[in-house]
């Protein structure tokens, strides 16, 4: 039946291969400008690992989550429970982790996709509406304030210059998967406006894992004038996901489909609401001085039924990013200083409600009385300075220093008493200085060094005692990295490489320690050193008359250890750190002909997951194969249209997707540490642009 199926698609897209025009393919990664940092530079003359994802990448995958281009990264790893939920790590940085991403600061144009506490959720963003991501590992950027892990910011969409169109898109898969898309989009001299709409649904591979997300964008670019331009990003998102929640090993490897009995007895879902809004400026006042200035905010409104309880959440954010640029010549060599500022104030507030679906079994849950309920103040800023220098015609020098200090405050409205105010909590002024210098060994061949301090502070929950209390004896994680690596095109640029060592030591350890269901306490609890080697292969294979063929090859060979670990009476010194692999490959080939058709082929393997800190027990590694074909070609040269089909998970692999550390069964129950990821499933769609 899989041969068949296979067979199938592959003739689906190429039955009408007697029509098409040529699909231009990947641009050489030497040529990219990067566009987040605010000295921008390109990623071969960088002192810094930078990974860079463009739409051409993007729709190499199904086009509904970012989870396959991820984790083509090297040193990058986003497990996906579900579309829903999911944890993305760099170089095993937030790995523990329980139930989302932190340690890893993200944006989407300049606007902070991290909360005041450190949660970053990037899964509810249209892919359609992403035109680049560039990722920055470890503690490399000072413009970026915390963020541990690294940065990965995300651009919207532009329209192409002097060009305008309305597209349609359909997709449709396994597990009742259906994807509407409407976009649009302006350009001329001065303008520039990009809108879609996109109302994604499915019902799931497991049981009450139905999802439906409506999400909508609208960027814009105005020129004013010669020297200063407007920019405006709108995004909006109604978003309503059942939770499957983790299962144990023996329902992972007979009933891979079954959810969480607590949790569909429940019907546990969560449903918000978000906006996020953002408006840019930015001014050219000579060819020296330069100002790059947006404003921006946050509003989601969230409601989640759990088997434990019922979370009513608000938060509003307000914030302001900006900075200042002189560009001059030093020694008749260029020299460029940037030096800004970061700030965001956030609200946010919680009640908690008990909830009462075991009295009512059949019906999912069920609102009861109030038990608790909070205001939170989060208050975050972070000053930078940023200087690169060309040393000499080969030797490149970058250097900053950031500040930050974030503040906490809280209020406990349930108890509705003066004394329940909790006075401002701050952890102190934190420094972040780094150093890196780029040697140009030859032309299109860089070698690289860096030296930089990073840092976390804990999120509001870490902090949070059993009663109730701001543990004031916390202290933020702070890491030293050191990298070292390669970047060079050969063979006239028909092959790109690179090389990077790293290692990356960090102390006062923040692990969070379960106390209850849904539960944690955090703690600093030792150090952990994370050291390894990324590299990544682009070869051209072939770039003849009537087709192209590339290939890739990365991969991450790391070694994730706790230094000194003490838990209680127990020492976890000299273990594998939890929740993340040591070894991850990827190895894909890229087919385009002249006449539009094009095969994308994608394999990656995972290596074994630590599941607990005393690595008594461990996932199973495994292996994905994922296929997409597409055919492109024009009807009367006004109507660009587009064929795809594609299989995930080719060979039916059995694996957990998503890991939860450290799990615990409560009573005689088995602790449920995976997320199965779905079987072999398949997808098909087609588009429609009409170019005005």
């Amino acid at each position: 039946m899989f041969k068949n199926s296979l067979s199938f698609l592959l003739f689906l897209c190429s039955v009408f291969t007697v029509f098409g025009q040529i699909k231009k393919d990947t641009i050489a990664l030497s040529e990219i400008t990067l566009k987040g940092s605010p000295i921008k530079n390109a990623p071969q003359n960088t002192a810094s690992s930078v990974s860079v994802i463009t739409t051409v990448d993007i729709n190499k995958s199904d086009g509904i989550i970012l989870t396959p281009v991820l984790n083509k990264i090297p040193g990058v790893t986003m497990q996906q429970g579900a579309l829903n939920t999911n944890r993305i790590t760099i170089r095993g940085i937030g790995a523990r982790s329980q139930y989302g991403t932190n340690k890893i600061k993200a944006y989407f144009d300049g606007i902070p996709l991290s909360s005041g506490d450190g949660e970053t959720t990037i899964d509810d963003i249209d892919l359609a509406s992403i035109e680049k991501i560039e990722i920055i590992k470890g503690p490399n950027s000072t413009s970026f304030g915390s963020g541990l892990g690294g940065v990965i910011q995300l651009f919207s969409r532009e329209t192409p210059l002097l060009e305008s169109f309305g597209k349609s898109t359909v997709t449709f898969g396994s597990f009742g998967l259906l994807q509407n898309r409407l976009s649009a989009g302006y350009s001329d001299s001065k303008t520039n406006v990009f809108a879609s709409f996109t109302d994604l649904q499915s019902e799931g591979f497991r049981e009450n894992s139905s999802y439906d997300r409506k999400s909508f964008n609208l960027h814009a670019k105005q020129k004013i004038n010669s020297k200063g331009s407007f920019s405006f990003l709108g995004t909006f998102t109604r978003l309503k996901a059942f939770i499957p929640s983790s299962i144990n090993e023996t329902d992972l490897k007979n009933n891979p489909e079954k959810a969480a009995a607590t949790w569909a007895a429940a019907q546990g879902f969560e449903s918000y609401d978000k906006f996020m809004l953002g408006l840019g400026y930015d001014h050219q006042f000579s060819e020296k001085w330069s100002l790059q200035t947006s404003i921006f905010s946050n509003f989601k409104d969230a409601y989640e039924p759990r088997p434990f309880d019922i979370l009513d959440e608000k938060t509003s954010s307000l914030g302001l990013r900006s900075n200042v640029n002189y560009k001059d010549q030093l020694f008749s060599l260029p020299f460029e200083l940037s030096f800004g500022t970061e700030l965001l104030t956030e609200k946010y507030a919680y009640s908690l409600f008990k909830n009462l679906y075991k009295s009512q079994p059949g019906q999912g849950s069920l609102k009861g009385d109030e038990f608790s309920s909070v205001k939170q103040n989060r208050n975050y800023s972070n000053y930078f300075l940023q200087m690169e220098f060309w040393i000499s015609e080969k030797l490149h020098l970058e250097t900053g220093v950031a500040f930050n200090t974030t503040k906490y405050s809280l209020k406990d409205i349930f108890e509705n008493n003066s004394e329940a105010q909790k006075m401002p909590f701050t952890f102190g002024n934190v420094w972040s200085p780094r150093i890196g210098f780029s040697y140009k060994v030859s032309k299109g061949k860089n070698i690289f060094t860096s030296v930089s301090k990073g840092f976390s502070v804990p999120s509001v929950a870490e902090t949070l005692t059993p009663e109730g209390q701001i543990n004031t004896d916390l202290k933020p994680e702070v890491g030293w990295n050191y990298e070292l690596g390669f970047k060079g095109n050969w063979l006239e640029n028909k092959i790109y490489t690179e090389v990077t060592f790293y290692s990356t030591q960090i102390e006062n350890l923040l692990v969070a320690r379960r106390t209850a269901n849904d539960q944690f306490v955090g703690i600093n609890a030792g150090s952990s050193s994370h050291s390894g080697l990324e590299f990544l292969v682009n070869y051209k294979l072939f770039e003849l008359t009537q087709f192209q063929m590339t290939s890739y090859f990365s991969g991450a060979v790391n070694t994730f250890k706790f230094k000194e670990f003490l838990d209680g009476d127990a020492d976890y010194s000299g273990n594998q750190l939890t929740g993340v692999p040591e070894k991850q490959f990827n190895f894909g080939v890229d087919l385009t002909t002249k006449n539009g058709f094009g095969v994308n082929t994608s394999f990656r393997t995972m290596s074994k997951i630590p599941l607990n800190d005393s690595n008594t027990k461990y996932s199973e590694r495994y292996s994905l194969l994922d296929i997409k074909t597409t055919y492109v070609f024009t009807i009367l040269k006004i109507l660009k249209t587009e064929l795809n089909a594609g299989i995930n998970n080719a060979l039916d692999t059995k694996y957990a997707a998503n890991i939860l550390p450290n799990a615990v069964g409560f009573g005689t129950a088995a602790p449920r540490y995976f997320y199965p990821g779905n079987p072999v499933n398949f997808y098909g769609g087609f588009s429609v642009a009409f170019l005005f």
